[in-house]
């Protein structure tokens, strides 16, 4: 089975779901000596099974992918409805309707058959811990089961349930946070806190992420126990990556000078450039992916029409010092 502690080089490229994670941008990392991941989130099974055969042509190197856990939170309709009265007034600027709210499981039983057939080094999983059955399946398969986790209290929880290694997520993150339960605001506790709680309690590899903007963070985080560090942000504006135009202007541009959590898009705590929806709407409920349905066409209608006030724009702390260029360059620097 693959482990953490036998890359070349100590880099995870983090899956980056909705478009900026590629087959080349998995390949680009692992040709590097690092682990590339594919973003199963919100992607069709046959899409995931394309993107797996589409890497394996690139890279003879270990890829992961990984795999959104299905969550039975069902928000209050209440507050459902309110919310979506006030996006209507939004929708109808952009010239499109408000989504119809609906919970759904991301494909997940076709998506498990799908990596256990194609037997990739490591399968991630976010928003949760799968039950055992599923983890085991995993590591009898001879693919590393990993599990995202904020805290020392869902890390306990998911080697206990079988986990073989753990993507430690820190508060400066970008894009969403893998709380298990949606409904709790994040920690903000220190990621070397949290790796020095994780750490003291088990001895499976740990990769931390958040913030990561340059050598200084990544020899900071393997001082302070983990065995690989994640990256993604750093990563937006590599040639490989799919980043829309218009996510990739604001990252470069300074208009937006700062990122917030927010749960307006997606109904789930996520970090991103701090643009006008973001602060319109911050009392936003918890309601994944209800919230991500009711949002998904005003997003859609703002990227198409280059309304970077509207549209998503999921970045970390880090993000000022994102370069442009080639994904193997840009890890170089970071080392």
């Amino acid at each position: 089975m693959f482990d953490l502690r036998d890359l070349a080089l100590p880099i995870i490229g983090a899956p980056m779901a909705g478009g900026p994670t590629t087959p080349e941008l998995a390949a680009a990392v692992s040709n590097a000596g690092g682990l590339g991941f594919l973003a199963a989130g919100y992607r069709a099974p046959e899409d995931l099974e394309e993107q797996l055969r589409s890497v394996s042509t690139l890279t003879g190197g270990p890829v992961g992918v990984n795999l959104f856990v299905p969550d039975s939170f069902q928000p209050d309709a209440a507050l459902l409805d309110a919310y979506a009265q006030s996006l209507r007034a939004e929708a109808a600027s952009l010239e499109v309707e408000v989504g119809e709210p609906r919970n759904d499981d991301d494909g997940w039983d076709a998506k498990l058959a799908i990596v256990l057939a194609a037997k990739p080094a490591a399968v991630s999983f976010t928003f949760g811990c799968p039950d055992a059955a599923v983890l085991g399946r995993m590591a009898g398969a001879g693919i590393l089961p990993m599990v995202t986790v904020t805290t020392p209290a869902e890390a306990a929880f998911a080697v206990a349930a079988g986990a073989r290694a753990l993507a430690v997520q820190g508060p400066n993150a970008g894009g969403h946070r893998g709380n298990f339960d949606q409904r709790e605001a994040p920690t903000g506790q220190l990621l070397e806190e949290t790796l020095a709680g994780i750490r003291a309690s088990t001895d499976v590899p740990l990769a931390a992420g958040g913030g990561v903007s340059g050598p200084g963070d990544v020899v900071r985080l393997r001082d302070s126990g983990a065995e690989a560090v994640q990256v993604g942000t750093a990563l937006l504006l590599s040639d490989e990556a799919g980043t829309n135009a218009l996510h990739r202007s604001a990252l470069s541009e300074g208009r937006f000078p700062r990122t917030s959590l927010t749960r307006a898009y997606t109904g789930r705590y996520a970090r991103g450039l701090t643009n006008r929806f973001i602060l319109e709407h911050q009392d936003a409920p918890a309601g994944y992916p209800h919230l991500h349905y009711m949002t998904a066409p005003l997003r859609k209608a703002a990227v198409a029409q280059g309304n970077a006030d509207v549209a998503h724009l999921w970045a970390g702390t880090g993000f000022a010092s994102a370069r442009q260029g080639p994904a193997a360059e840009i890890i170089e620097s970071l080392l």
